[in-house]
């Protein structure tokens, strides 16, 4: 809930953040190599971040040697992805990249 504060000019100001409660999560464990590893690839379908990705990819393959590279793209920018494509990338996969490029 925002609570409001007065200036010494007598005007009141909002906070816009308001409170914010979350859950603290714990971190997936991070892989000591990519060498070997299966690497998804999560494209939101903008030209920038595919864009990004594709020069990404092309840099694992050459200096990480993954043992798979598996490419997932998402409906629209716009959506978050369907619960059924998040699913299939988690079993699938050791780590996931994705990009946001405008």
């Amino acid at each position: 809930m925002t609570t409001p504060s007065s200036l010494p000019t007598g005007q009141i100001v909002f906070d816009p953040r308001g409170d914010v409660t979350a859950a603290t999560l714990t971190p997936a464990p991070r892989l000591a190599t990519l060498e070997g590893a299966r690497v998804g690839v999560l494209d939101n379908s903008k030209w920038n971040a595919s864009k990004l990705l594709r020069q990404t990819v092309r840099l694992l393959e050459a200096e990480a040697a993954p043992g798979a590279i598996n490419r997932y793209t998402k409906d629209s920018f716009s959506r978050v992805a369907r619960a059924e494509l998040l699913d299939r990338i988690a079993a699938a996969n050791d780590v996931v990249i994705t990009a946001i490029g405008d």
